[in-house]
């Protein structure tokens, strides 16, 4: 079951979320410093939304998705930042449907595209993303700490 992420259940993502963090070898993980910056898009922010799956009371994956424009295409798009899903939970169809209902969840609040980048080694969700049809991006990705 897919829910909205609130104040009220965050603390259940959190754990995830540091999963998600370890997985990427994000280095100084801090629980609390994830909390506030996740609280800015629960509930009905303009920024964005963060949903959880729930399978027998416990929360097994997540999907966080920011909002920004595109120049190109002078449109509202909706970036698909984080999709992670608890190991012992992956091929099941979980990832699919956090996806398409982000997907819905950026057309009703107005965005023309769901877009998102992954790892070139993490083949399993690359063969996620290719059988949903997306179209994969022949831009490259830069990033330029400040």
């Amino acid at each position: 079951m897919i829910e909205q992420v609130s104040k009220n259940n965050l603390r259940e993502v959190l754990p995830l979320f540091r999963e998600y963090q370890e997985f990427y070898g994000v280095t100084n993980i801090c629980d609390d410093r994830n909390f506030e910056f996740l609280s800015q898009f629960c509930d009905s922010s303009d920024l964005g939304g963060q949903f959880l799956y729930r399978h027998n009371e416990n929360v097994i994956a997540f999907a966080t998705i920011y909002f920004t424009f595109k120049s190109t295409i002078t449109s509202k798009v909706a970036v698909l930042n984080d999709l992670y899903t608890s190991p012992g939970n992956r091929g099941v169809g979980v990832g699919r449907k956090l996806i398409e209902h982000c997907r819905e969840f950026a057309k009703h609040r107005g965005a023309a595209k769901l877009q998102w980048a992954t790892d070139l080694n993490n083949e399993p969700a690359q063969k996620l993303y290719d059988s949903m049809g997306a179209a994969k991006s022949t831009w490259h990705f830069y990033t330029y700490n400040t």
